[in-house]
């Protein structure tokens, strides 16, 4: 029986996702970040059910009480190893060095195995909270090769001021990709790092005008060259999206399952529009929310008779009978509800368009080949994403 490749439906909205961002981010703010474990659990569930390969939605099946009692473990763990570490290398510092800067540049690098093993981990519980047609994800332990591999890599993109990166990124995740399973059957990245180059030259050459550029005022002293620096950010931009679009292309369409393989086809410009009409819309909203609350405020003075003078100790006299935790509560829930509101745009007007067109340009080609796929065991994980969220790596989804 020959079966039709599997194009992929998507299902959400900006309303939904606004109204869900919004009221999850409130009530994180309201109870000082706890609720947030329970907020991810909702966005994630919401994104996860929108992407349809062949019509049947992806589940994700985590519980937000994994996530707090990982988190709470994690930062037991965090603390005293940070704590030790740290204190160890400030009496090396001051002993060796009669200062502590060497100490905080060890630490930097002392504390960036933990952010690989998060990575890691978190990858390797999403997953396994992941489920299509009822078959689990999974990703098998390696936590350990991956961390030093992270290592080497990073290190060797930043010796080489970033020419390194397609090599990187193609090893790091053939490294994941080929330890991810889709209920008894593994997965395999294909390809190779070459593939990935082509992506990135709009980047290296947009770099290399604008460093030229900047070079070459600094040498002859001619600012005329000046205009090549804003047009070489602009290609540098481009360079950006196009990174995004082929690097997703390459990395997807060499990914496969037995006899079964993905196809995409992203597109460059549509990303660009993405991100600048969201950037647009979010700081056009912003502007007005700021506005706004502006103009609440000055109804709010005039109507309670605030006069702006201001006493010795340095309290307006409207409000200088009010007790001092007041001002302080209020301007803690300000600073974060700005915060709070910027996610929401975010997730609004550039998570889910995104999300939107990827998954609509992805198809499962040979999806026959899924027929022989077996459930797999639940993995069970004690500090689910603790180590991401106590770093924190956890707001990505």
């Amino acid at each position: 029986m020959t079966f039709a490749d599997l194009s992929t439906d998507y299902k959400g909205a900006k309303s939904p996702i606004f109204r869900l961002a919004m009221i999850t981010g409130i009530f994180t703010v309201i109870t000082a970040g706890m609720y947030r474990f329970w907020m991810k659990t909702r966005m994630r569930r919401y994104y996860w059910s929108a992407i349809r390969p062949g019509g049947m939605p992806l589940e994700y099946v985590g519980r937000p009480t994994e996530k707090l009692l990982g988190f709470l473990t994690a930062v037991v763990i965090l603390a005293f190893y940070i704590g030790i570490v740290n204190l160890i290398l400030m009496f090396f510092s001051f002993s060796l060095f009669s200062g502590n800067a060497p100490a905080y540049v060890v630490s930097v690098i002392g504390i960036t195995p933990m952010i690989f093993f998060a990575q890691y981990r978190a990858r390797r519980y999403v997953l396994g909270r992941t489920r299509w047609r009822g078959i689990r994800f999974g990703l098998e332990p390696g936590v350990a090769g991956f961390v030093w591999r992270s290592m080497l890599h990073w290190g060797l993109t930043v010796l080489t001021a970033g020419l390194y990166w397609p090599v990187m990124t193609y090893y790091l995740e053939k490294y994941r990709v080929d330890r991810t399973y889709y209920g008894d059957h593994r997965m395999h990245q294909g390809g190779s790092w070459k593939m990935l180059v082509r992506p990135m030259l709009h980047v290296y050459l947009s770099v290399a005008l604008m460093g030229g550029t900047g070079a070459l005022i600094g040498v002859t002293g001619e600012p005329r060259f000046g205009p090549l620096i804003p047009l070489g950010f602009g290609w540098f931009v481009y360079g950006l999206a196009a990174w995004k679009a082929g690097s997703f292309k390459a990395l997807t369409e060499t990914k496969t399952l037995g006899d079964a393989s993905l196809r995409t086809s992203p597109r460059t410009g549509r990303i660009i529009g993405i991100y600048a009409g969201g950037w647009a819309a979010m700081s056009g909203l912003f502007l007005v929310g700021m506005i706004a609350g502006g103009i609440v405020v000055g109804i709010l003075a005039a109507i309670t008779g605030f006069d702006g003078d201001v006493l010795e100790e340095g309290y307006f006299t409207t409000l200088g009978a009010l007790p001092k935790i007041i001002p302080i509560v209020a301007g803690l829930i300000v600073y974060f509800g700005v915060f709070v509101f910027w996610n929401v745009l975010k997730e609004t007007f550039i998570t889910l368009p995104l999300a939107q067109h990827l998954a609509e340009v992805t198809e499962v080609v040979n999806p026959g080949a899924l027929m022989a796929v077996r459930q797999r065991d639940r993995d069970e994980f004690a500090e689910a994403e603790g180590f991401a969220d106590a770093l924190p790596l956890g707001d990505a989804f």
